[in-house]
């Protein structure tokens, strides 16, 4: 789009986030990762290789290990694999990243930090990330999805969504929930209550505006339901529409398709925005009349916006509308 319309915002992601921890389970989600993409030349989903919940004790470097030689092996065709390292308490998580940068981190999308009690934390393991990074020579900075899953992290929420580098924050709602020791029920790690209990609802909004503060994603905790499609919807759809959550966990492949389809815009917005945009164009990006409405430039990055999500979500856009994007 013209340069008249540019503006940061909230940067795109694929929408949907899917956890692996052990080598099937990885390399299922890249052998769908890739049939999901064919058509799109794309991937429509990241996938998290798991280090914190994936590795036995004892096993940490050889779990590591395996999920570095994956991110780097031919099977990751479009360079969106992850990893979630263990957390700054454990005697590990150096040699987590220190490991799977060694074998792969030409290809590494992003390494996910859980379990922070403060932005210092995560700054901490920032800096060592960095150290690594420029003793091998790497030359991006890999980006770093924060685990809000503390009552410590949620507090500074948005110190942790402001340090150079964080892409994305994670809300990891049953860890949080156990962080109260009790004084949230269990029932609020799932649906309805997980969006009615006031404690929930008050740190899925913190994230949420925190994150698009600092033009970067907020992304939803998983469906405890991995059979139900109908739920696991329900689910994506409430923390899109009622929360802002720009993307969301998956924690079994039954999952993608219901986040995928939720978490995109529907047809009929599809359709206006590219109208709008069309006749905007027309109009060399002044004020137009759209069936009785005004639309500036105010809308038209928001409608921007919304058929670039379309677009990362899998929705086939025509040529011209792709143009304007």
């Amino acid at each position: 789009m013209t340069d008249t319309l540019s503006q940061s915002g909230t940067a795109i992601l694929p929408v949907v986030n899917h956890y692996a921890g052990s080598e099937k389970t990885i390399a299922k989600a890249l052998l769908l990762q890739q049939e999901m993409g064919a058509e799109t030349g794309f991937a429509l989903f990241d996938i998290t290789c798991d280090c914190e919940d994936g590795a036995k004790t004892g096993t940490e470097a050889a779990h590591a290990t395996m999920c570095g030689q994956l991110i780097n092996s031919a099977e990751n065709r479009f360079g969106r694999v992850g990893i979630r390292i263990h957390d700054i308490t454990h005697p590990h998580w150096r040699a987590d990243l220190q490991i799977t940068l060694e074998i792969a981190g030409e290809k590494l999308a992003f390494v996910t930090l859980p379990k922070a009690q403060s932005a210092a934390d995560i700054k901490q393991q920032i800096d060592f990330l960095r150290q690594v990074q420029a003793s091998l020579g790497l030359q991006r900075a890999i980006p770093v999805h924060a685990l809000i899953e503390t009552c410590g992290a949620l507090r500074e929420v948005w110190q942790i969504a402001a340090l150079e580098g964080v892409e994305s924050l994670d809300f990891g709602l049953m860890d949080f929930v156990s962080d109260h020791q009790g004084a949230i029920p269990a029932s609020a790690m799932q649906s309805p209550g997980q969006f009615k209990h006031p404690l929930i609802v008050r740190a899925k909004c913190e994230i949420a505006a925190a994150a698009h503060a600092a033009g970067i994603i907020p992304t939803h905790n998983v469906s405890t339901d991995l059979d139900n499609p109908a739920v696991i919807l329900a689910d994506a759809r409430a923390a899109r529409q009622e929360f802002a959550f720009m993307r969301m966990w998956s924690i079994h492949p039954n999952q993608i398709l219901p986040i995928l389809k939720a978490m995109r815009p529907d047809s009929t917005e599809i359709n206006v925005a590219a109208d709008i945009l069309v006749k905007a164009q027309k109009a060399d990006w002044g004020p137009i009349r759209h069936y009785g409405r005004l639309h500036d430039r105010a809308s038209y990055r928001y409608y921007r916006n919304l058929l670039r999500r379309a677009h990362a979500a899998g929705v086939v856009l025509s040529e011209e509308i792709q143009r304007l994007l």
